[in-house]
C-alpha cells in the first residue's frame, strides 16, 4: 500500500534513472490541469522530484509541475529501456520516457499538471503537516499541531490525518500503535502524558527505516506485526489479532485485543 516510505523511494528512483537526460515521450491522463502548465515534451528534463508525504511532484524544466497522489491501489513503476508515448492501459495515468529509462504510473487518483503558483497555493499541499520520513523532521510543529485536535478522536483516526504528520497511512497506523501498545480506539485526550508525542516519534522511525529497502517492509524482524495479520498470533503475547473498520471513511485497523490497551 503506497505510504509516505513508498513515495519517498519512487521518487528516489526517478530521479536516478531519468537525471537530467532529455525526455523522449510524455503522456498524462489528468484529473486537473491549470492554465498555462503545459505537458512536457520531447527534449525536456525532469529538473526536480520531491516526495511530500504521500504525494509525489516531479517539476519539469518547462516550469509544469506533475503532482501524483496514489490513493489506495496507486502505484509507480520505473523501468529501463524507455517507454510508449501514449498511455498503454486504461488504468495508466502517465508514462513519460527518456532513451535509456521508463516509468509509468497507473490507478492513481490525482494526476495534476501544476505552474508554479497551482503548486504554492494548492490546498492539500498546502495543508500537509511535517513529512515524517525526513530525518530532520519537526515533530515540535506536529506536537503543537496535536493541540487543536479533539480530545475524543481515536488516536487511530488521528494517525491519518496528514494535517498533523505526513505520511502515515493504513500500514503504518496500525504498525505504530502496536509498538507503542494503545488501542486504535483509544481517545486521544485520554493517552498519558508524552504518548501521544511517542507515536510520531515511533512512526517516524519505523518509516526511515523502510526508506532504503526496495524489498518488502519491516517493521519488526520477522516483517510486520500486526497489519493484515487478523487471526494470526500477535508477535508479542500470541493473542489472536483482531481487525476492523475505524473513522471515516472506514479503513480497516488492526491491533491486539490483550497487549495493547486505551489509556
Amino acid at each position: 500500500m503506497p505510504e509516505g516510505d513508498t513515495i519517498h523511494r519512487a521518487a528516489a528512483r526517478i530521479l536516478a534513472s531519468f537525471g537530467d537526460e532529455p525526455l523522449t515521450a510524455f503522456a498524462a491522463r489528468t484529473s486537473a490541469i491549470v492554465p498555462g502548465a503545459a505537458p512536457p515534451g520531447p527534449g525536456d528534463t525532469i529538473s526536480s522530484v520531491e516526495a511530500r508525504g504521500k504525494h509525489l511532484l516531479i517539476r519539469f524544466g518547462n516550469g509544469t509541475t506533475l503532482h501524483t497522489h496514489l490513493g489506495m491501489l496507486g502505484a509507480w513503476r520505473v523501468h529501463a529501456g524507455g517507454a510508449p508515448s501514449a498511455l498503454p492501459h486504461a488504468r495508466t495515468g502517465v508514462a513519460m520516457a527518456t532513451a535509456h529509462a521508463g516509468a509509468v504510473c497507473r490507478s492513481a487518483p490525482v494526476v495534476e499538471l501544476l505552474d508554479d503558483a497551482s503548486v504554492r497555493r494548492h490546498p492539500v499541499l498546502r495543508s500537509l503537516g511535517p513529512d515524517l520520513c525526513m530525518p530532520d523532521v519537526d515533530l515540535t510543529a506536529v506536537a503543537d499541531r496535536l493541540a487543536s485536535i479533539d480530545a475524543t478522536t481515536p488516536v487511530g483516526v488521528v494517525l491519518l490525518d496528514q494535517r498533523l504528520a505526513a505520511g502515515i497511512g493504513n500500514v503504518y497506523r496500525s504498525e505504530v500503535l502496536w509498538a507503542c501498545r494503545v488501542d486504535p480506539w483509544t481517545p486521544l485526550g485520554t493517552l498519558a502524558g508524552g504518548a501521544a508525542d511517542e507515536l510520531y516519534v515511533t512512526a517516524a522511525r519505523l518509516l526511515q527505516a523502510n526508506l532504503t529497502t526496495f524489498g518488502p517492509r519491516r517493521t519488526v524482524p520477522e516483517g510486520l506485526a500486526v497489519y493484515e495479520r487478523a487471526g494470526r498470533p500477535c508477535r508479542r503475547c500470541g493473542t489472536p489479532l483482531r481487525v476492523a473498520l475505524i473513522g471515516d471513511p472506514p479503513r480497516s485497523a488492526w491491533w491486539c485485543p490483550s497487549c495493547q490497551t486505551r489509556g
